[in-house]
């Protein structure tokens, strides 16, 4: 079947290019060319990483395999069958060239039986990586995995909208043979092919329009051990705290509207699955979790250990945000108790806060539980920066995201959301000093510092609170301020004198190594509405003018007015003449 390229605009981000409608047939957001090119990235480092850990396996497999890990159990069948990988390739080859030929009714020609070499290779060659995208519309993602990631192998996308899977199928034949031999799409609803292959995937991406939540237990089922799971969420009102109720039953937790709101959408998302990967006695690892622009992505791989999940508790808490200051406090879930080589495993001590808060005298607030262990990896932070440098002319987003990767490799991995130096000084009704002569405050004082990635005013730091308002109350006495009304926070926080007397001098570490070489960090969208866009299939109207801007949508309108004028014209010409 030919295409009439003339009816459809040619659209090229990085290697690959996809045939879009004038119409808003097939989902399509050029904002989200950060998140491909972010998941291309970390793409590239997993397949480095499994092969250095495949090796490193190989090295040792005279060794006998830890006691802890429970996810090499089916290597006995792998070692008693050594033909199977050859059996499997061939399939997988056949799987190829058979992909253009399936018919839309059937969901997926994978392989019925996982691939037993794939979840646990002990001996024998590395296969290359199967990827599934869950949910992928125009195919604009797969196809920039087929074509840009070196060794990647089979990458399956689906949907359940039959325009999308045309749309993909066609954009797969125009990007020519390497896309044609490595990408398949059917028509599936994506939980139930995840739920039917279980273990099967080394890599899944879930991509949805809003909340990925009813897509995350089949997901951790569906990826091997050790493999990598890629999520969005885009729902950031929920998550944020804007409808506390509707993160809880999504979610399991309850958002806090503060500063920090973005990272504890993060933390959240993590929680979560976290608590469907526990319910198959697996558990995550997160090496790097991103807030750009409006949505939350996150990068974790996910293992099978009964012993080792034991210790999700001691990876979750509880947070209490005062509602007069912005003094928060976390509590963990749970703790452990160590008595020479046994482990107990007992609820969290608590609670951690009296019933008001010790510095203004106000209630608290309580959210989560959330993610309070690191949501970075470093040294994963650290190849993946070092890749993006490499090769930036491969990425057409390099600015942004080697700003959003600089800002994560110096930020403190250990210290669970942060403080805004803004509101701290909104709440003494003070001058706000510097963040250098902040921070040089806060390293005197003996403890760390460091910016986030998710607000460019944001710090963070292991100093407990009692310690940032004494700073803070030293800088007022500086820099004294007008009296306030008695029951306010800030009168309250002022009244009493500082434990702690601030040392503001200048602190060599005040600055970060990027800020010193001046490497840009935050940087402005390319251009207006940059941002979401409308699901697929919704009709353009006037009102739309905020998200798309009011060129796309006048000439959208015009566009459709151009083909309603025609269509009538064409009716009154075909009718028949009067007798």
């Amino acid at each position: 079947m030919t295409t009439d390229l003339s009816d459809y605009a040619i659209i090229k981000e990085g290697e690959a290019e996809i045939l879009m409608h004038a119409k808003n047939q097939v989902f399509y957001n050029k904002t989200q060319v950060n998140n491909r090119d972010i998941s291309v990235a970390v793409l590239r480092t997993f397949i480095t990483k499994r092969k250095e850990e495949h090796e490193a396996r190989l090295s040792k497999k005279a060794k006998p395999a830890p006691k802890e890990s429970d996810k090499d159990a089916s290597n006995s069948v792998v070692e008693e069958e050594p033909n199977e990988p050859a059996i499997n390739e061939e399939k997988t080859n056949g799987d190829c060239e058979m992909a253009a030929e399936i018919s839309q009714d059937e969901p997926c020609s994978v392989s019925e039986k996982p691939d037993k070499v794939t979840e646990g290779k002990w001996r024998g060659e590395l296969k290359p990586p199967r990827v599934l995208e869950a949910l992928s519309a125009s195919g604009l993602r797969a196809l920039r995995y087929a074509r840009e990631v070196e060794g990647i192998g089979k990458v399956v996308a689906l949907d359940n909208d039959k325009g999308a899977v045309e749309a993909c199928r066609r954009n797969i034949k125009f990007n020519g043979s390497v896309a044609c031999s490595k990408v398949e799409s059917h028509l599936a609803d994506a939980r139930v092919h995840m739920l039917t292959h279980p273990k099967e995937f080394d890599v899944v991406d879930l991509d949805p329009y809003g909340s990925p939540s009813v897509f995350l237990d089949s997901a951790v089922q569906s990826v091997v051990d050790g493999g990598l799971l890629m999520c969005t969420a885009t729902d950031m009102a929920v998550l944020c705290g804007g409808n506390g109720e509707v993160c809880y039953s999504k979610y399991g937790s309850y958002p806090l509207r503060g500063k920090y709101c973005h990272e504890m959408a993060l933390r959240i998302l993590l929680a979560c699955i976290e608590g469907h990967a526990n319910r198959y006695k697996r558990y995550i690892v997160p090496v790097l979790s991103v807030q750009m622009d409006f949505y939350v992505r996150v990068f974790v791989r996910i293992y099978s250990s009964a012993s080792a999940m034991k210790n999700s508790p001691l990876k979750l808490s509880y947070v209490y945000q005062c509602i007069g200051c912005d003094s928060f406090h976390l509590q963990p879930i749970g703790r452990t108790v160590t008595k020479n080589t046994s482990v107990r495993y007992l609820p969290g001590f608590g609670p951690v806060v009296p019933q008001e808060c010790s510095d203004c005298g106000k209630k608290f607030n309580m959210g989560g539980p959330i993610w309070s262990a690191p949501i970075h990896d470093q040294e994963w932070v650290t190849s993946i920066l070092s890749d993006v440098k490499s090769m930036k002319e491969r990425y057409p987003a390099y600015g942004r995201i080697s700003a959003v990767l600089t800002t994560i490799s110096e930020e403190l991995p250990d210290v669970p959301l942060f403080l805004s130096l803004h509101n701290l000084c909104a709440t003494l009704k003070c001058t706000s000093p510097s963040a250098v002569i902040f921070r040089s405050a806060v390293i005197n004082a003996g403890y760390r510092i460091s910016g986030t990635h998710v607000n460019p005013l944001g710090l963070k730091s292991d100093a407990p609170m009692d310690v940032i308002w004494d700073i803070m109350r030293c800088w007022v006495k500086n820099h004294p301020v007008k009296p306030q009304p008695a029951d306010q926070s800030g009168t309250v926080i002022l009244a009493k004198e500082p434990i702690l007397q601030a040392n503001f001098a200048r602190a060599v570490a005040s600055l970060s190594k990027a800020q010193t070489k001046k490497v840009a960090r935050f940087l402005p969208n390319p251009e207006r509405h940059w941002g979401p866009k409308l699901r697929a299939g919704r009709t353009i109207t006037s009102k739309h003018i905020s998200l798309l801007g009011p060129e796309a949508v006048n000439g959208h309108l015009n566009h459709e007015d151009g083909e309603e004028h025609d269509a009538k014209r064409q009716k009154i010409e075909d009718q028949p003449a009067p007798k």
